[in-house]
């Protein structure tokens, strides 16, 4: 029969090890393989690969689509209820660089804070002329492409009373903004034209999350010259783009109640 101290002890081991594993990949910069973590940790293949297979039926790793090893879905339902826009932004980066190599735009990501519309993350333009880091700037919500789609679809509500006119092309009647609302739900993306700012374009799509409503918004920016022939193109793009960085989202959020 086992002494009870011996297998106490190998119990902290076995703990020991597999914390070992998940905080080496957690803490890399990039998705480490199993040969990375058998050497970093020092543990033998055999155990290393039971190691990882009790933390991937735990969900604490996963494998990515080369086969490497990424923290699990836990830690992805850890940080939607706590900090939810940083994995956001993380999970989203690809896409907003997959489009941005595509349009050579600038390409935004934005979210709801409260009533406000928050850019999270941004790719820059390609171009000489581009636009500005809107990471940093209060944008009023219906004088942007991606405010208007948060608008559309409920997540934010205009604010009481007067809307502020940036420019002479800024809509703030009311009525007119509900039509636009109906439009963008109709043919799935919103648009602003020197609403804004005087020569700048802006067109943006709804990011869904795992129980289909929308929890971002993703968008593109630049010259209206540039952009002025092309706003269906790029809304098609940019749609099929949120389709599937919102499939990733349903998948990584597998468990109920979260984003």
């Amino acid at each position: 029969m086992p002494n009870g101290t011996s297998t106490a002890a190998s119990g902290t081991q076995a703990v020991d090890r597999a914390a070992l594993l998940v905080s080496t990949v957690v803490h890399a910069d990039v998705p480490l393989t199993f040969a990375d973590l058998q050497e970093t940790s020092g543990l033998a293949k055999s155990t290393t690969s039971r190691m990882l297979t009790a933390l991937e039926r735990t969900e604490l790793l996963e494998r990515n689509e080369a086969g490497s090893y990424v923290a699990g879905p836990l830690f992805w339902l850890y940080a939607t209820r706590h900090d939810p826009w940083d994995e956001l932004v993380r999970l989203a980066q690809p896409t907003l660089e997959r489009v941005g190599a595509a349009t050579g735009e600038t390409v935004n990501l934005s979210v709801a804070r409260g009533d406000r519309v928050v850019q999270v993350a941004q790719v820059d333009s390609t171009y000489l002329l581009g636009t500005r880091d809107w990471t940093e700037v209060d944008v009023p919500a219906h004088c942007s492409a991606l405010g208007k789609v948060l608008l559309a679809y409920g997540v934010i509500d205009l604010p009481v009373g007067e809307l502020e006119q940036l420019t002479p092309h800024t809509v703030t009647d009311r009525d007119q903004l509900a039509q636009q609302f109906t439009q963008v739900e109709r043919r799935g993306y919103a648009s602003t034209v020197d609403e804004l700012e005087i020569g700048l374009t802006g067109l943006g799509v709804p990011v869904r999350g795992s129980q289909g409503e929308v929890i971002a918004a993703l968008g593109v920016s630049g010259p209206s010259p540039r952009l002025e022939d092309r706003h269906d193109e790029l809304g098609r793009l940019l749609t099929e783009r949120a389709e599937q960085l919102s499939g990733l989202l349903r998948r990584r959020t597998r468990k109920e109640g979260v984003a």
